[in-house]
């Protein structure tokens, strides 16, 4: 499971599991004598071992590994093919930047007073940026004044979810390096998804009238970029398909649908005519780094207001925002997206970033750059009574809740929250991810860079016998 632990505080999280469940088995296929081509049997995902389990008994009887995209044939067949999703990823052992020992997570939360946390963040800042004439903008006095009301809860809820990792063994306090050869993991991946995201502005209009809505999956094929671009894709099957887009392979998991597509190019999402209970939105933010790198688009307040969830969302659908601890966006996102979607927020909470052996990934009080992200959970208004017979049976939001997990070092691989969210919506909903750039089992998922994260390099491939 990819809860590994669920107190009151939140979950302590596996995000490498929850991927690995996906159900990443590949059915091939095999030639017969008499020359008939047939489909090899499949597993279905639910009967399907962990892949970790699966990966260990492959170790422990020497058994092969393989590099992605390997061809795999045994007496002239090609076998069921498994993959999983590499491990280094997930390999973080040490802080990004280490905390002092007094601030370290296993000595407990210190008391640091409203007014003494102030006084000793104003002197880091003052040794920080003493060159500046300027010791604080607004952006950091609402950046202090927020961590201020929410650390201790951070603190202690994490505290008590390592402590429960500690015990079980899924955390270790003095995490080995991972027995992977390091160079095996791929440290760039071309994705010019974005790119043809962007081309596909010039192709020819397609004409709806005579145009699918849906794309079904077969077979590993290559994929023309205009069904990709102009409808969403299904992979409606019980095992995880593979495409070839632009010469490259990406693997996508059973009973998962997608678009391809910019934020101007949404309408064969609203042709595909669902609605949902759930939308998980991860918004690429404007700020500073970003503008100065020019490595990522970024939207601003006026188009992310454009997004058409009120056309996408079932009567007391559950939305999702993750934000960035810039004030300035949690601001607009309470106040003016989720009025202007006529979605009342419910609560805050936080995604906390911890190692291996369960410390911060950063000092909880840096001033660059905070261990946590935040989430802003709302309901759409509307119909009560459709809202009281969702409601039935589900527990209501809380108002703070942690997501604590090791994260992946792949930059906004964000972690899964359909385990999390389980436990607020009704069996079996449809469920949406905006801006995603990975796939998920039993949801539709939007983006320019949808498809980034299942690009092959990022497995292993495994021999399924």
């Amino acid at each position: 499971m990819s809860v590994v632990h669920r107190l009151a505080a939140g979950w302590l999280v596996d995000h490498l599991s929850f991927i690995n469940q996906c159900g990443y088995e590949v059915c091939g296929s095999f030639a017969h004598p008499g020359g008939v081509t047939r489909n090899t049997s499949v597993t279905s995902t639910e009967d399907c071992h962990s892949a970790s389990t699966f990966a260990a008994t492959l170790s422990s009887s020497n058994g092969p590994t393989y590099g992605p995209g390997d061809a795999i044939e045994t007496e002239g067949k090609t076998a069921k093919m498994r993959y999983v999703f590499q491990e280094e990823f997930f390999d973080i052992s040490k802080p990004h930047i280490a905390a002092a020992p007094e601030e370290q997570l296993c000595q407990g939360c210190p008391e640091v007073s409203l007014t003494e946390g102030f006084f000793f963040l104003f002197c880091l800042v003052i040794l920080q940026k003493r060159k500046r004439k300027c010791v604080f903008n607004q952006g950091e006095l609402d950046a202090l004044e927020y961590h201020s009301k929410v650390r201790k809860l951070i603190w202690e809820g994490t505290l008590l979810l390592v402590q429960e990792g500690l015990k079980s063994g899924f955390l270790h306090h003095t995490a080995a390096k991972l027995s992977c050869r390091k160079n095996n993991v791929p440290q760039h991946i071309v994705c010019g998804l974005a790119e043809l995201c962007e081309m596909a502005k010039q192709f020819p209009a397609v004409n709806e009238s005579d145009h699918q809505a849906v794309h079904v999956l077969e077979d590993e094929a290559s994929s023309a970029e205009q069904d990709l671009l102009s409808c969403v894709t299904e992979n409606s099957s019980n095992h995880a398909k593979i495409i070839v887009l632009m010469g490259q392979k990406y693997l996508v998991p059973p009973k998962s649908s997608f678009l391809l597509s910019d934020i101007s190019c949404l309408q064969p999402l609203l042709n595909y005519k669902k609605k949902y209970d759930v939308i998980v939105i991860d918004p690429p933010w404007e700020n500073k780094s970003v503008k100065r790198s020019n490595r990522y688009s970024h939207l601003s307040s006026w188009q992310i207001k454009q997004i058409p969830v009120p056309a996408l969302a079932a009567p007391n659908c559950l939305v999702v925002t993750w934000v960035t601890n810039r004030q300035k966006h949690l601001r607009f996102v309470k106040d003016e997206l989720y009025p202007h979607w006529s979605v009342k927020t419910l609560a805050e909470w936080h995604w906390v970033k911890i190692t291996r052996a369960g410390e911060f990934v950063l000092p909880l009080d840096s001033l660059h750059k905070k261990p946590y992200e935040v989430l802003v959970l709302g309901r759409v208004q509307g119909d009560v009574k459709e809202a009281l017979r969702k409601s039935e049976g589900v527990l209501p939001i809380p108002e703070h809740q942690l997501i604590v997990s090791v994260p992946c070092s792949l930059h906004s691989h964000k972690p899964p929250l359909a385990a999390v969210l389980a436990e607020f919506i009704k069996p079996d909903v449809e469920c949406l991810e905006l801006f995603a750039r990975n796939l998920q089992p039993g949801w539709t998922s939007w983006g320019n860079e949808v498809l980034k994260f299942q690009h092959i390099d990022y497995f292993t491939l495994l021999q399924n016998e």
